[in-house]
C-alpha cells in the first residue's frame, strides 16, 4: 500500500537481500486477486457501457460523421459523400443506399472510424453497431487502468479502485457509448502507457540480474526493452485515430529516458549518461517513434491500395508499387487536413477552452429531446457529455498534491501522472489561443491520468501496513538508504531521480521500529479513501439519467443542471 511516512534514522543503514529487489521488487499479492479484483470491477463498467447501448436510436452530436465515414471505409476503403438526410435513411433502414458521388475530404486519420467499423460489420448500421467498439474500448480502459495502477501501487486494492473511478467518470461514460474517436485516443495512449510502465519493472529486473551475474561494462549492460515494442505500436495507433497522439509519443518518449538513466544510475553503472544514450536512447528512437510511424501508415492502407480516395489520384497495376507511389499524395493530403485544422475557428454553441476543462465549465450536449410523456407537463432526455463533477474536483486537488509530491520526494509515479496529464492537456494551449474550436471531450485522454493521481494520493492518505517503511519503500519509490558498500560500490545506490524501485513495499528489519503507528492512520485514511469513492459513486448514480438519455421530468433534469454554462 502506498505510504508517505518518512524513514527513521535507524533504517538508513538498512541492507537490501539483492539488487533485483532493490531496483524492481515484486507486486505483492497473487495472481489470482490480482486479476479477479480487475475483472468484476471491468464487468460491472462493461454492464453500465453495454447496458440500452442502443439508445437513443439515433444519431447523436459527431456520429453524423464517424458513423457514416467507418461505413465508407468497409464499402471503399475510403471515405464517401453521402446523400442528404442519409442519417434519418440509416436510422430506418441500415442498409439504406447513403452513397453520394465521390471522395469526401476528412479532418483525421482513419483508425478511429475502422474500429467503429468493426461494430458496424459485426451488428449492422445500426446506433448499437457503430456504438459497439467504443463501448469495448472504455470497458477494456478500465482494466488496463486496474492493472496499471496495481503495478504503480503495488497494491490490488488501489488498482481496483482506480479502474472503479474510471468507470463512474460521466464523459469516459458518455464518450464509451457514442461513435466519436475520443474513447479510442484514449485507449491506445492509456495502452501505451501500460506497456512502458510494465517494461520500466521488467527492464530494471534484466539489468539486476545482468549486473549481479558480472556485467561490467562502465556503460552497463544492454537491454532489450521489448514492451516497448508494443507501446510504439499502441502510441501509433492512437496517432492514427486523432493527431494529438504525437504529443504523447515525445512525452514518454523523454519518461523512458529518465527512468533508463535513473535506473542505471541506481544500480551503480560508473557511466549512466553514456550508457543511457548510446544503449537505451536510439533504440528507444526506433521503438516508440518509428514503430508509430509504420503503425500510423498501415492503417491507411484502404486509402493507398484501393483508388478514389480523397487526393489519390492514379493508382499503379502493381499493388506492391501502390504504397511508394501514393506516398507524395498521402503527404499532401496531410498538408491539407493540417491547414484545416489550424483554421478550424467555426464558433460553436458548446465549444471551451482548455483552462475550463478541468472546472467542467462548458461541457457538450451530445443528444436532447422533449418527450410527450413522463407524468409531468414537461419532459426532458439528455446525454450530456461532462464528468463526474466529485472525480474532476477532486482530480484537480490531486493533481496538485502530485505535482509537489513529484517536486519534494521525487516520486517517479507522480512524475509520470503530471507528464500524462500535461501531454494531453497544455498542448491545447496554444491552437485555443487561435482561437481553434474545441470541446470538453477532448479531454477524454487526461481522465486515466486523473484517476491515477486521486490513487496515489489516496494511497499516500492511507499509509503503511504494519512492519513496512514508508515513502522511500512505498510512495516515492525509495527504499531506506542501503549499505553504500552492499554491492561493491560507494555509489552503488545514488538518489533516482524519478525513484528507483517502483511502489512496493520493503520489509523493515526487526530492529527498526515503525515511524508512526499505522493501525489508527490506516483506519482514518482507508474511511477518507472509502468516503470518496462513494460520494463519487452517488454523484455518478444522481447525473446517470442525464449521461444516458433517460427520460426525466423538466423539474428533474434542471435539478442536474447546476451551472447556466451548463445548458
Amino acid at each position: 500500500m502506498a505510504t508517505t511516512d518518512l524513514v527513521p534514522a535507524s533504517a538508513s543503514r538498512w541492507r537490501p537481500p539483492s539488487m533485483r529487489e532493490w531496483l524492481a521488487p515484486a507486486v505483492p499479492g497473487g495472481a489470482l486477486a490480482g486479476w479477479l479484483g480487475p475483472l468484476l470491477v471491468t464487468l460491472f463498467a462493461g454492464f453500465l457501457r453495454f447496458y440500452r447501448l442502443g439508445q437513443p436510436k439515433a444519431v447523436v452530436f459527431d456520429e453524423t460523421y464517424y458513423a457514416k465515414d467507418a461505413l465508407a471505409l468497409l464499402k471503399f476503403g475510403w471515405e464517401h459523400n453521402t446523400v442528404d438526410n442519409a442519417d434519418k435513411l440509416l436510422i430506418a433502414d441500415p442498409d439504406a443506399r447513403i452513397w453520394g458521388q465521390g471522395p469526401s475530404f476528412v479532418a483525421h486519420p482513419p483508425f478511429g472510424k475502422w474500429m467503429i467499423a468493426m461494430g458496424e460489420w459485426a451488428f449492422g448500421a445500426t446506433p448499437f453497431g457503430w456504438r459497439f467498439v467504443p463501448a469495448l474500448a472504455g470497458t477494456l480502459s478500465v482494466l488496463i487502468l486496474c492493472r496499471v495502477a496495481r503495478r504503480m501501487t503495488g497494491s490490488t486494492l488501489l488498482g481496483c479502485a482506480a479502474g472503479l473511478l474510471l468507470a463512474l467518470d460521466g464523459l469516459e461514460f458518455v464518450t464509451s457509448r457514442a461513435a466519436l474517436l475520443d474513447v479510442f485516443v484514449m485507449f491506445w495512449i492509456l495502452a501505451g502507457f501500460a506497456c512502458l510502465v510494465n517494461d520500466r519493472d521488467r527492464s530494471r529486473r534484466v539489468l539486476a540480474d545482468k549486473i549481479e551475474a558480472g556485467a561490467t561494462s562502465v556503460y552497463g549492460p544492454f537491454l532489450a526493452h521489448g514492451w516497448r515494442w508494443g507501446a510504439g505500436v499502441c502510441l501509433g495507433l492512437a496517432c492514427a485515430t486523432k493527431w494529438t497522439g504525437v504529443f504523447y509519443v515525445a512525452a514518454f518518449g523523454l519518461m523512458v529516458v529518465l527512468w533508463d538513466y535513473g535506473a542505471r544510475r541506481a544500480a551503480g553503472v560508473r557511466d549512466p549518461i553514456a550508457g543511457t544514450l548510446l544503449l537505451d536512447a536510439v533504440p528507444a528512437f526506433v521503438q516508440l517513434v518509428v514503430v508509430a510511424l509504420v503503425s500510423y501508415l498501415a492503417t491507411w492502407s484502404g486509402w493507398i491500395f484501393k483508388p478514389g480516395g480523397w487526393g489519390r489520384g492514379h493508382a499503379s497495376s502493381h499493388w506492391w508499387w501502390r504504397p511508394f507511389e501514393a506516398m507524395p499524395d498521402l503527404w499532401d493530403y496531410h498538408r491539407q487536413m493540417l491547414n484545416f485544422h489550424n483554421n478550424l475557428d467555426a464558433k460553436h454553441p458548446y465549444q471551451s477552452w482548455p483552462w475550463d476543462w478541468p472546472v467542467l465549465r462548458r461541457p457538450v450536449a451530445f443528444f436532447y429531446t422533449e418527450p410527450k410523456t413522463c407524468g409531468a407537463p414537461r419532459c426532458s432526455r439528455e446525454i450530456l457529455g461532462i464528468g463526474t463533477p466529485a472525480l474532476w474536483w477532486g482530480a484537480l486537488a490531486a493533481l496538485v498534491v502530485v505535482l509537489f509530491i513529484w517536486l519534494i520526494l521525487r516520486d517517479w509515479r507522480a512524475g509520470a501522472i503530471v507528464l500524462g496529464f500535461l501531454a494531453g492537456w497544455l498542448t491545447w494551449f496554444p491552437s485555443a489561443f487561435r482561437d481553434r474550436t474545441m470541446f470538453l471531450f477532448y479531454a477524454t485522454p487526461l481522465i486515466p491520468f486523473m484517476v491515477l493521481a486521486i490513487v496515489l494520493v489516496l494511497g499516500y492518505l492511507i499509509g503503511p501496513a504494519s512492519g513496512l517503511v514508508g515513502a522511500h519503500a512505498a510512495a516515492s519509490g525509495r527504499p531506506p538508504e542501503p549499505d553504500p558498500e552492499a554491492y561493491g560500490e560507494d555509489d552503488a545506490f545514488p538518489d533516482d531521480l524519478h525513484g528507483p524501485t517502483g511502489a512496493r513495499l520493503a520489509p523493515v528489519p526487526a530492529s527498526v521500529p515503525s515511524p508512526v503507528p499505522p493501525g489508527v492512520r490506516r483506519l482514518v485514511g482507508a474511511a477518507a479513501a472509502g468516503a470518496f469513492l462513494l460520494v463519487v459513486l452517488a454523484n455518478f448514480a444522481y447525473f446517470y439519467p442525464i449521461l444516458a438519455a433517460q427520460t426525466l421530468t423538466y423539474d428533474d433534469w434542471h435539478a442536474r443542471i447546476w451551472f447556466k454554462s451548463w445548458i
